[in-house]
């Protein structure tokens, strides 16, 4: 495999580039009717999701040939396969399909670059709400070009703000953010990956969620909370969260 030395020739305006293309793709069937079909775990599924996977992966493997890809969209490969990957590309064509479907703009298109268990590099865009966040491991995390964060708590003793989940607000999630150690909590709702980069941007302290993800849900966001200072931690034991386990599914974690 050719990836070792790729990662500083991975050009992240062409990532940026393919996502804002799946973005446009994307809004021409969110502003007419779409049809919505459902997977067999129930999640539902629209004409957006695959056009905007087909887009991605096709644009991903032109570029970067050698590089494997795994998406929410696509059958996933064999652990014993993948765990040797030393950087894969990491997709969520449509996070927030929910969002998308409410037509509340609270949707983004997620790439991100994984080296063994860590996310390196990462794309959000929001379509619906021109807000492109990116990130590259030595290179910092950005908003609209500009430097993440955009602002600081001085006073979390006083004040936090709080993010949680606009469809999948557990009963735990809500137990934990009651028993934070602070005067005053803001409660915000946000729909999809938008919520780990409110906390890289520092308009949200914090973003605690107890309840099920995928690794595709939140890798691209992590690179942005983590080339902006900030950390994806798992509930349990406090360490960083990994990517390419054997399952896919996200443990409980907390972003600050």
């Amino acid at each position: 495999m050719k990836t070792i030395m790729q990662f500083k020739d991975i050009n992240i305006e062409d990532i940026k580039n393919i996502a804002v293309k799946a973005g446009d793709l994307i809004m021409e069937i969110y502003n007419k009717d779409f049809q919505i079909d459902y997977k067999d775990d129930k999640s539902p599924l629209t004409e957006a999701d695959t056009k905007s996977n087909e887009l991605i992966c096709n644009k991903l493997q032109e570029l970067y040939p050698d590089i494997p890809l795994m998406s929410e969209e696509n059958k996933q490969t064999d652990y014993e396969i993948r765990k040797d990957w030393e950087y894969y590309f990491c997709i969520d064509p449509i996070d927030g399909t929910k969002e998308f479907i409410k037509k509340n703009g609270e949707f983004t298109v997620n790439i991100a670059l994984i080296h063994k268990n860590t996310p390196v590099l990462g794309v959000v865009y929001a379509p619906a709400l021109n807000d492109m966040y990116h990130a590259k491991q030595n290179e910092g995390a950005f908003k609209n070009n500009q430097p993440l964060p955009l602002q600081t708590n001085n006073n979390p003793k006083e004040k936090l703000s709080v993010v949680a989940s606009k469809s999948h607000l557990s009963s735990e999630t809500q137990e934990f953010i009651d028993n934070l150690d602070t005067k005053e909590i803001e409660q915000v709702s946000k729909g999809s990956s938008l919520k780990l980069c409110m906390v890289a941007e520092g308009i949200a302290d914090i973003y605690p969620r107890l309840a099920p993800t995928m690794e595709w849900d939140t890798a691209a966001a992590d690179a942005v909370v983590r080339c902006s200072g900030k950390m994806t931690y798992q509930f349990e034991n406090d360490e960083p969260m990994l990517y390419n386990k054997e399952d896919l599914l996200n443990p409980w974690f907390v972003v600050k």
